[in-house]
């Protein structure tokens, strides 16, 4: 038996590429070992059977952002950490073709209120991360907040307009009954605590949030502890 060998070194003597070449083969996700993609050019290799996939491109995967669903009693933060390709939506119709990579160097944009879960946005795309930071004060966003109580027409109107927060009178904002036991609240740049605070102060008490959308970009039928691809034709 040969002794082991990077699988870069492998795909250079296989092919005569360069040694970037072959990394970027490898980790852009066209490199198979027994048929198997691998994507780490450390892996190492002995008689396995290595092949350069068809149509490879020695070049940088494409950055990514990734729409996950926090599911209910979870922290974004953990959950976002063990994110597998596993996890991914089975009906994703992005198109983008899965690599481990995509799972690395994510950047969190837009953080969702404390306590809330739904969904959440990583991106390894610089243009979303500035998009993001620059104009979410303009983003509308839409939660969905299990309330124990009841509310008359004046508190619902108080809810839309008229209330005060650290001193300061909120916006606008559209809240609507989405059904008996669930609020509808479509904002703008919410602050921390807000929506929890709102319900409070008409004597509702909040049993649960859920983000479902920012600006453009909604969480659609993704489950809960599942992700998807931002498609290239979604605009926040």
């Amino acid at each position: 038996m040969s002794e082991p060998v990077r699988l870069s070194k492998r795909l250079i003597e296989l092919t005569g590429c360069s040694r970037r070449e072959a990394e970027l083969y490898i980790e852009g996700g066209w490199v198979t070992v027994d048929d198997v993609v691998v994507e780490q050019p450390h892996f190492k290799v002995t008689n396995q059977t290595v092949r350069l996939l068809d149509g490879a491109s020695a070049s940088e995967p494409d950055p990514v952002t990734l729409l996950l669903n926090v599911p209910r009693g979870h922290s974004p933060e953990p959950v976002s950490e063990q994110l597998t390709l596993a996890d991914q939506w089975p009906q994703d119709s992005s198109g983008v073709r899965p690599l481990f990579g995509h799972l690395k160097r994510l950047t969190v944009c837009a953080p969702l209120q404390i306590g809330a879960d739904g969904l959440h946005i990583l991106t390894q795309d610089w243009r979303t991360r500035r998009k993001l930071q620059e104009d979410l004060h303009k983003l509308e966003q839409e939660y969905i907040v299990e309330v124990l109580g009841t509310l008359s027409n004046t508190q619902l109107k108080r809810l839309n307009h008229g209330l005060v927060f650290n001193g300061t009178a909120l916006p606008p904002c559209k809240v609507s009954w989405q059904n008996e036991t669930h609020l509808r609240f479509a904002l703008k740049s919410p602050q921390p605590g807000q929506l929890v605070f709102m319900c409070n102060s008409v004597d509702l008490k909040v049993l649960g949030m859920k983000r479902i959308r920012v600006g453009g970009v909604s969480l659609g039928k993704v489950q809960p502890g599942q992700w998807r691809y931002l498609a290239a034709k979604e605009r926040f």
